[in-house]
């Protein structure tokens, strides 16, 4: 998914729901002035602004995900570690913590490996689904919700079409969405089998308009914020990474770039304007399917097996095949036509290439799941409890989800009474606020505070390319003069994550999330401090020395890199470069223009210390993130500060595979403390290493957790050997509950990163 454009659409919305009053809170629904019965009180929690996307298909943003989820009930359930379960109809029981936990899903799944490589996932449906207006569910919905997710027109987050299911390209191929051909057609075509000379002209009009306002924007942003003068648009394309003396051929640049993909180029250039303001109808050009040639009428491997069971046959093993199955299970009846789905004629509920049904119930979501929703108005969305929800009616009637523009309205929402849970960012500030309710406690009479791992990690950057000599990225040279670096920033970890979140993180050696399976432990074979050796592979640091000892030893190390990457070292001191490599290298952070950012500390230590070794760090503290992301787009950053957003499964393919440029991985990296994810992956690091490559895809082909671990620890000390990455904190996120509204008995208990409060909201009461 282009998050870009959740980041630009949350902005949008931010400056909206200023005009409301902080959270706000409607009524229980009933009669006017009755009070609600005590089984009917209304449950609220407070969220950031929604997107609208409430659909199980096209939901994006983090909380448009969270309000979709509450009336969506998904294929696969999974447990308190991320692991899926695998008998769902009569439950498995697992332990946590020294806790038993009973795990319940709408199927089960077997899983066969066949001789020839093929793998067969084998879903039974329990008989006794039923969607929340009555509707019973059956397997003809799963397929339904499968075929959506294929169709060629489908341009949501799920990737189930990537799969290796048989029969998928056959069935996607042969078809085309009328955006793509009237691009790859060209303005000078003359055959219009299908599509009219006027449809054509009219998009060439609206793209040649687009391109050339989109540019004129750019130079626009470049002035005003100092990176060209007035008139210098060659200035101001290049600093986006593009060329150009007049804006006529930097719009031709942008168009040499991006070709098709104008959503992507307005979103990933923006600097200002969204898709709709400079291209008007996109959408229509995006979504609507255009049959060119030959395409196979179903999916071979999506095989309807029984009246209540269905086979995915994938041609090989994919390690992430499983989480991409575990699909919401979308109404037929009401996101499609009924009288369109026969399975034995090739007709899944709607015309292929035409999911204009599924569009339009975006804003209005229905399902499985354990609530209703009823409308949403005034920033509130409400729910209403689904009496048919497979796991029983939820306890507490009505919910709201409010939303509320800052983190001040989520803390005194709670103290007011019209929150009842929510998620303040865990800050310095909101701990003080938090225990000053309290009394002195982050948990107490007034506010219960539940921590967990983020599900991601912060780090710092260098790009291969940039920091390099002689424009080598992969050369030993040039991977020493990372190094270099890499020891230096390593060494001040501690002292600055200790100052900034305390004990609500943690330094990290890997550059992978502490919640993962695959991360390396302490106790492993092999585990390693990061940047804790020297040129010659000798440790820098023993057991008995001080910080500032330490410190010592870093920059002696880091001029044994340096000297290896082939600067001159005399005295103590870097006095040269070598052809290719620099003396002066600039850091980009974001940290508000005031340092607020818990690798600032770091980034300020190091720089003295490299400028004690004769090495020059620029520090670019932003006050506009996107600043820092325009520009890792264009390859422009030399080193930065920020933070991986992760996923259960640890595949590593869209951050360090080398053909990657940017396949969506969400970097939480908008604050310091998280915010809305932005699109990112190799282009960052610009590694191109063919045995990193060959590791990344065995481990995919391979459902052997232990083998994996192994292959993916082989991953990440290639990395750590590239130093395009320096791991500093593993941070923790915070849920906060009215003590006094919520009954904390009730409440999802040893709730994780995968396993959180909403997951079992059915048992959830009020006081």
């Amino acid at each position: 998914m282009n998050t870009k454009k959740i980041l630009s659409l949350l902005l949008a919305l931010v400056m909206v729901v200023a005009l409301l009053a902080g959270c706000g809170q409607t009524a229980t629904p009933g009669n006017e002035g009755e009070e609600a019965p005590a089984e009917a009180k209304t449950l609220s929690v407070g969220y950031s602004p929604f997107n609208s996307k409430f659909s199980p298909f096209f939901s994006q943003t983090a909380y448009d995900q969270d309000a979709m989820a509450m009336t969506q009930l998904g294929l696969l359930a999974s447990d308190r570690t991320g692991a899926i379960i695998l008998k769902g109809i009569e439950g498995e029981t697992k332990n946590y913590n020294g806790t038993d936990y009973t795990y319940y899903g709408p199927a089960d799944l077997t899983i066969t490996e066949n001789a020839d490589g093929t793998v067969d996932y084998d879903f039974v449906l329990r008989d006794d689904l039923v969607f929340s207006d009555g509707e019973p569910l059956t397997v003809d919905d799963v397929i339904f919700s499968m075929y959506v997710l294929c169709d060629p027109t489908y341009d949501g987050s799920s990737t189930l079409y990537a799969q290796p299911i048989e029969g998928m390209e056959a069935y996607r191929s042969g078809m085309d969405t009328l955006l793509n051909l009237l691009y790859a057609a060209g303005r000078d075509n003359t055959d219009f089998t299908y599509w009219t000379e006027e449809q054509q002209t009219a998009f060439w009009g609206k793209y040649d308009a687009a391109t050339t306002a989109l540019a004129q924007e750019i130079v626009d942003y470049c002035v005003g914020a100092g990176y060209a003068a007035e008139g210098d648009i060659n200035a101001a394309a290049s600093a986006w990474g593009f060329g150009g003396e007049t804006i006529e051929e930097f719009a031709a640049a942008l168009e040499a770039a991006y070709g098709a993909d104008v959503a992507g180029m307005i979103n990933t250039e923006n600097a200002g304007s969204t898709v709709e303001d400079l291209f008007p109808g996109l959408d229509e050009y995006a979504t609507t399917g255009i049959q060119t040639g030959e395409s196979a009428a179903s999916i071979t491997g999506i095989q309807k097996t029984g009246d209540n069971s269905l086979r995915v046959h994938m041609t090989k093993v994919d390690a992430t095949a499983i989480y991409q199955l575990g699909v919401s299970i979308a109404p037929l009846h009401y996101y499609g036509n009924k009288d369109l789905y026969d399975y034995d004629n090739n007709s899944f509920g709607f015309p292929k290439g035409d999911l204009s049904s599924v569009r339009a119930k975006t804003t209005q979501p229905m399902g499985a799941g354990p609530y209703k929703f009823i409308k949403f108005e005034n920033g509130v969305i409400n729910y209403e409890a689904n009496e048919n929800y497979f796991q029983g009616e939820p306890k507490t009637k009505y919910v709201n989800f409010v939303q509320c523009n800052s983190d001040d309205d989520k803390l005194n929402g709670i103290v007011t009474g019209t929150i009842d849970i929510t998620d303040p960012t865990f800050s310095d500030k909101n701990i003080t606020a938090i225990e000053q309710t309290n009394g002195g406690e982050l948990t107490g009479d007034k506010i219960t505070t539940n921590t967990v791992d983020n599900l991601g990690y912060g780090y710092i950057g260098q790009n291969a390319i940039n920091v390099s000599v002689g424009g080598d990225g992969a050369s030993e040279a040039s991977k020493n003069l990372r190094k270099a670096f890499g020891t230096i920033f390593a060494v001040y970890r501690d002292v600055a994550i200790d100052s900034y979140y305390g004990d609500r993180a943690s330094v990290i050696n890997y550059p992978i999330s502490n919640t993962s399976w695959a991360a390396p432990r302490p106790a492993d074979d092999g585990y390693k401090v990061a940047f804790s050796v020297d040129v010659n592979g000798n440790d820098i640091y023993t057991s008995d020395m001080d910080a500032e000892a330490k410190y010592a030893a870093a920059k002696a190390a880091a001029l044994g890199f340096f000297e290896a990457a082939g600067y001159t070292v005399q005295d103590g001191k870097v006095t040269a470069a070598p052809e290719g490599a620099k003396m002066e290298y600039t850091f980009w952070i974001p940290g508000d223009g005031t340092g607020d950012h818990p690798a600032f500390m770091i980034v300020t230590e190091a720089a003295n210390a490299l400028e004690e070794l004769g090495i020059k760090l620029n520090i670019k503290d932003l006050t506009n993130s996107s600043d820092l992301w325009d520009n890792l787009d264009a390859i422009q950053v030399d080193m930065w500060a920020a933070a991986w957003g992760a996923t259960v499964d640890p595949d590593m393919y869209q951050i360090y595979y080398s053909d990657v440029a940017n396949a969506g991985t969400a970097r939480d990296g908008q604050n310091p403390m998280g915010g809305a994810a932005q699109g990112g992956s190799n282009y960052e690091y610009c590694i191109a290493d063919p045995e990193l490559d060959k590791l990344i895809m065995d481990a995919r082909a391979t459902t052997n957790q232990e083998y994996r671990k192994a292959m993916y620890k082989a991953c990440l000390d290639i990395v750590v050997d590239w130093a395009v990455e320096t791991p500093t904190y593993q941070r923790q996120n915070a849920i906060i509950f009215s003590t006094e509204r919520v009954n904390m008995a009730t409440v999802t208990p040893d709730i994780t990163t995968f396993y959180g409060w909403m997951s079992e909201i059915q048992n959830l009461e009020m006081n």
